[in-house]
């Protein structure tokens, strides 16, 4: 569905719901909020930009209760800040576009980031259709071949 369309500050704009997937496979980067979206655009190995804002209050209580330095999903199964995560008060709309622009700009780093996503897609997928088959057979009374 689309909400609206149009020229927005010179950008030309189509705001869609329900097309998240569609949009991230479009995209030259991507900016996101932290959560499974951040994994959905790894194993699109889509560059992205991690950005979260909460309360000031919440955002206390996270800090207290973090026991890892990232946030977004590829970074914490990396253990490494392979994408830049933006938070709270250093989610400015320059240090955003800065971030996104590094993306547009540096080929080489796109062309290393999707090697990861690359690598971390083959660990991850680990062929649930022959593993099910492998539980599920024996109880059948076939074998496993």
């Amino acid at each position: 569905q689309v909400r609206a369309q149009g020229d927005f500050h010179g950008l030309p704009l189509k705001v869609m719901f329900g097309h998240s997937r569609d949009a991230m496979i479009a995209a030259d980067v991507v900016m996101v909020a932290s959560g499974t979206a951040t994994l959905e655009a790894a194993l699109l190995k889509r560059p992205m930009v991690v950005s979260y804002r909460v309360g000031r209050w919440q955002w206390k209580l996270f800090k207290r209760m973090a026991y890892l330095p990232w946030v977004s999903l590829p970074n914490i199964l990396f253990q490494d800040e392979v994408v830049p995560e933006l938070l709270q008060d250093a989610a400015t709309p320059q240090a955003l576009a800065d971030a996104v622009d590094h993306w547009l700009r540096d080929e080489a780093a796109c062309a290393r980031l999707v090697q990861q996503f690359t690598r971390l897609h083959q660990i991850l997928r680990q062929d649930t259709g022959d593993t099910a088959a492998r539980a599920i057979l024996p109880l059948l009374g076939r074998s496993v071949k």
